[in-house]
């Protein structure tokens, strides 16, 4: 009767050990609540952004999680990476929501950042696009027609750090003279005084010039320049397959040029290209979280893309691009990480020379 009692003793001790290995094994976040930070107000891009992936991650995640979104916005998003960065435990129940706009401040270096993207563990990114595009009646009829232009152009701005910095900056490199207009809110109201002949040059993103500007276009009152591109596999500035047939900016800069691009000004381009387009929005776990949860994050990031409701979804409201998941995403974004010392002298200098606008 004692050697039965130790044996099943023993039985149960293999069991609960057994048991006790596989949790240590596993994630599983049942009858938890996750917090997604985001660092913008309610309705924004990237709000919808985290609302549109959140319903499916609540579906792969182990467990089957609550997700919440909670909006900390201020300062250009820097009071919610901020956040973030003190707040957020590294236990799986906090993530962090970036876009551009919470990106450009860490690369200027600015002193209110505490936030530091090299720390952290990204689950996934997403890309965007944008298209520039011009005023008929000036003998611009393509990208072709920008060697050699000199006519003066305006272009509604949303401030010198902001993430008109790309197109800014890519038309100081293909020659143009283009003088920035401050204090516009948002590209919506950019493309509003594009339509009401205030400036005559502007661009959007892909999404929104799909579904406000190709109606211009075919109106004849909006002529497609360029895209700014997006990333391939390689980490290559390629063609907005959203706009397969307008070259990306390289293109455009070989057109004008009769080379393409090199040297610092293209360096810092793509360096924050990449932060405000390639990956311009990406989901963050704090630095100190155990490798089984962010690669149980990852895997039902992964999951999550792979879902063919969820592909039709972002079809519809994120432009289809291709979502980017684990050490795809983080080699992307290492591109940002890799040029973002050698990138704030010169951008500083541009910053301050060109809007006469000091990053402190």
């Amino acid at each position: 009767m004692r050697k039965k009692c130790i044996l099943i003793g023993m039985v149960f001790f293999l069991i609960s050990s057994l048991g006790m290995v596989q949790l240590a094994q596993g994630v599983n976040f049942k009858g938890k609540t996750i917090k997604w930070i985001i660092p913008f107000q309610v309705g924004g891009g990237t709000d919808i952004w985290a609302r549109v992936y959140a319903p499916f991650l609540h579906k792969y995640l182990a467990g089957n999680p609550r997700i919440v979104i909670k909006n900390v916005p201020g300062g250009g998003s820097i009071i919610g990476g901020n956040y973030f960065h003190t707040k957020v435990k590294p236990n799986g129940l906090g993530v962090f929501g970036s876009s551009g706009s919470t990106s450009f401040p860490y690369l200027l270096g600015v002193s209110a950042v505490k936030y530091d993207f090299a720390r952290y563990h990204i689950v996934f990114g997403s890309p965007t696009g944008g298209v520039a595009y011009i005023k008929p009646g000036m003998g611009v009829k393509s990208a072709k027609d920008l060697k050699g232009f000199k006519t003066k152009l305006n272009y509604a701005s949303q401030g010198a750090t902001s993430l008109d910095i790309i197109p800014m900056l890519a038309f100081d490199m293909l020659g143009l003279d283009v003088k920035a207009i401050f204090g516009y809110k948002g590209r919506g109201a950019g493309r509003v005084a594009f339509e009401q002949g205030e400036v005559r040059i502007d661009y959007q993103t892909s999404t929104a010039y799909i579904r406000n500007v190709r109606p211009l276009v075919k109106q004849g009152a909006a002529i497609p320049l360029m895209t700014w591109g997006v990333l391939d596999e390689k980490g290559n500035v390629v063609r907005d397959p959203l706009e397969p047939d307008l070259p990306c900016f390289p293109e455009a800069y070989e057109m004008v040029h009769g080379k393409g691009p090199s040297g610092p000004a293209w360096e810092v381009w793509k360096t924050f290209f990449v932060a405000g387009f390639g990956v311009q929005k990406g989901m963050w776990l704090p630095e100190k979280t155990p490798q089984k949860i962010v690669k149980a994050y990852r895997t039902s990031a992964a999951k999550v893309i792979a879902d063919p409701e969820f592909k039709e979804v972002i079809k519809k409201s994120l432009g289809g691009y291709p979502q980017m998941v684990g050490e795809e995403a983080r080699a992307a974004f290492n591109q940002v990480l890799s040029g973002a010392e050698g990138s704030k002298p010169w951008m500083l200098k541009w910053l301050k020379e060109r809007f006469d606008v000091t990053v402190k």
